[in-house]
Order: C-alpha cells, then structure tokens, then sequence
C-alpha cells in the first residue's frame, strides 16, 4: 500500500489496530488536518490518545509508525491487544 490513504481509509486501519479495544477517531473542524485517535475500555474510559498530522496519516508508513508506537505504550502501561499489521 504505497498510495496517499484518505481520511476514511485511515480511521478503518486505526480502528483495527486497537482491537479488542474502541478506537474513536475524528477530524477537528478548525482546518489543521490534524487527525485525533482515543482508544477506549470496554467500560468506556479513555486509555489512549494520539494526535495525528494528516502528512502522517495519508502516507502508509508514517501511519503504521504511529499506531505500532500508539500500540507499543498501550502494551507497556498493561493492555493486551490483539496482533495487527498493516494492510499492503
């Protein structure tokens, strides 16, 4: 996968990369690209945050960078994750 991700594209890896956890992502409103992640419990309380700039998360690599490091301090602060790798 080495095209430029929409936006779209990026929140569906995102969500797949925190499983069995909710990964709640959006797009402020106020113009800067940036992409916000939370990824939350299952009794809904937030254990990550990650904001990401749209140069990272339309380009593959630097997307699947950042949720490996997100997952990488999700694991080291205690929570299991399921495997995960990025789609090609």
């Amino acid at each position: 996968m080495n095209a430029p991700l929409r936006i779209n594209e990026a929140l569906l890896i995102a969500d797949r990369a925190f499983q069995p956890f909710q990964c709640v992502a959006w797009a402020p409103q106020d113009g800067n690209g940036e992409l916000s992640l939370t990824v939350i419990d299952r009794t809904k309380n937030s254990i990550g945050r990650k904001l990401i700039p749209s140069s990272a998360y339309t380009d593959p690599a630097q997307l699947e960078r950042l949720l490996e490091q997100a997952r990488a301090e999700l694991s080291h602060e205690g929570y299991t994750l399921q495997s995960w790798s990025m789609p090609h």
